[in-house]
């Protein structure tokens, strides 16, 4: 039986936040729907039910078959989950009175019981949900309450079953992790054996097996993620692994000569491909975001067809596709979860290219990029870059896009970022960039009158990109860099800073 942990995912938009808990307890995890519940279940060792927007009580409620679960693995149940097992098995779930969401304290703990172990009376939980459990399952003993929730945690006598009303995953439960440590280690006797290091042990003997000895075609993007997905193929793979770097128009100022030179010394075979005038072609007049992504995309893709074949024998193509960029392109695996927009570099290929997938971080979240390149010896300077979109500025740039909007946006950014470094400010920083908008701003320079662009600036903290705040930059230095764009760029004569978190809101503005 292996070491892992698979969540089953009723639609909540916290069920990855249980995964990257999982994550940092060094627990491999996976997250499949509710109603996909994987054949092969001897590879977990212990399921997690997540929350969901739904009411147990509705007709339309997600409702498994857990019957090769149930009593026979451990088993956490998280909210709706903690509601499904009550309203199923003998107990009873209620409309509250009023939506209970936000902190929360434990006024009553088992502390006996080895779930709550390490964990004192008061500690601050997250409640989000609008029906309350009125009565516990059959044979279900109460482990914890609140003032306003007396049940807020139980377990079913007989079996390794345990369920909580509230959010251990979420940041604002302050023994959360704990929590989960006592269920997946003491209770599920899961080991926490998943690191880098066997990461890329595990990662590069399946990519032998299952490459063997074709030749895969990569696109690099200078960014974090396709390095490491280039370093791990090379490790398996050598001189059969081809790395091309497309500039489609809508890099960062000399990126497209600075990633190249990057590379050198790697030890990767790389190719620099110019398509900016194809890329620009395409986009001329479009104007809605998804639909540029999708051209985005399209054209990536035409490029990989024409240089695969000038590689003989090319089979597969690489991508370094992460965990987030699936969640956030379709339901997770399937699943409930909402699509919030398409990502150019997640899914199959069209069926004129003859070319298989293979994306060794798909599973991966960001953080756990970087832990994984650090293991490998991945300079650290590459490895601490900000992510970039894969559509690159041709979302930053609000409107129909333009070389002569390639350019001012360009600079921009380029004295955005680089001001970040001069000021130290650039490790503190999850990611940053400049947005053109598709407006102009009356303003005066020199006792005359103009009517230009206006640029946001965007600098937020994240670990995954999930969720991320806006970064509270010192008003001298934003002071410092808005004088500097608007005398430096033409074309510039107004600059904003967007204080938007995610959510609501998005990191990319489309």
């Amino acid at each position: 039986m292996n070491n892992n942990l698979l969540i089953l995912d009723f639609g909540s938009q916290y069920t990855q936040l249980i995964a990257r808990r999982v994550r940092e307890l060094n627990i491999y995890c996976e997250i499949h729907p509710y109603n996909k519940i994987p054949k092969k279940l001897d590879t977990f060792k212990a399921v997690i039910l997540s929350g969901s927007p739904s009411s147990v009580r509705s007709d339309e409620a997600p409702h498994p078959d857990l019957s090769e679960i149930r009593g026979k693995k451990p088993l956490l149940a998280i909210c709706y989950g903690a509601q499904y097992l009550a309203q199923f098995c003998g107990g009873l779930v209620s409309p509250s009175n009023t939506r209970e969401y936000g902190r929360a304290n434990l006024s009553f703990i088992k502390s006996e019981d080895i779930l709550f172990k390490n964990i004192s009376e008061g500690s601050q939980v997250w409640m989000s949900h609008s029906d309350t459990i009125e009565k516990l399952p059959t044979n279900g003993v109460l482990l914890a309450s609140t003032n306003d929730v007396k049940n807020a945690s139980y377990r079913i006598e007989g079996e390794s079953t345990y369920a909580l009303q509230f959010h251990p995953e979420v940041y604002h439960s302050t023994d959360g992790k704990q929590l989960l440590q006592n269920f997946l280690v003491d209770i599920a006797e899961i080991k926490q054996n998943w690191t880098p290091d066997s990461f890329v042990e595990k990662t590069v003997s399946s990519l032998k097996k299952e490459l063997g000895n074709d030749k895969v075609i990569l696109g690099l993007s200078g960014g974090v993620d396709s390095t490491v997905t280039a370093v791990l193929l090379n490790k398996a793979i050598g001189k059969n692994l081809h790395c091309i770097f497309v500039n489609n128009g809508l890099l960062r100022k000399n990126e497209f000569k600075d990633v190249l030179k990057q590379y050198e010394g790697m030890g990767l075979n790389v190719k620099g491909v110019d398509a900016s005038e194809r890329f620009l072609s395409a986009l001329k007049g479009i104007t809605e975001p998804e639909e540029k992504r999708k051209i985005i995309g399209r054209v990536f893709v035409e490029v990989f067809d024409d240089e695969s074949k000038k590689i003989e024998n090319a089979k597969w193509l690489a991508q370094g596709t992460i965990y987030p960029d699936v969640i956030e392109s379709v339901s997770v695996n399937g699943g409930p979860s909402v699509t919030i927009k398409s990502h150019h570099n997640v899914g199959g290929l069209p069926s004129y290219m003859k070319l298989k997938v293979v994306e060794p971080l798909r599973m991966i979240f960001k953080d756990e990029v970087r832990r994984i390149g650090t293991s490998m010896g991945i300079d650290k300077n590459l490895l601490g870059r900000h992510p970039f979109p894969g559509p690159g500025l041709g979302i930053r740039i609000l409107g129909d896009i333009t070389a002569d909007k390639v350019c001012i946006l360009q600079d921009v950014d380029y004295i955005f970022i680089n001001g970040l470094k001069e000021f130290g400010l650039y490790d503190k920083v999850w990611q940053a960039g400049a947005i053109l908008l598709p407006i102009n701003s009356v303003g005066v320079m020199g006792d005359e009158r103009t009517y230009e662009k206006v640029v946001a600036l965007r600098a937020v903290e994240s670990t995954d990109g999930m969720t991320a705040d806006w970064v509270n930059l010192p008003y001298d230095f934003l002071q410092k860099i808005s004088n500097r764009i608007i005398n430096n760029v033409k074309g510039v004569n107004r600059v904003v800073y967007d204080i938007s978190s995610k959510p609501p809101a998005t990191i990319e503005w489309e």
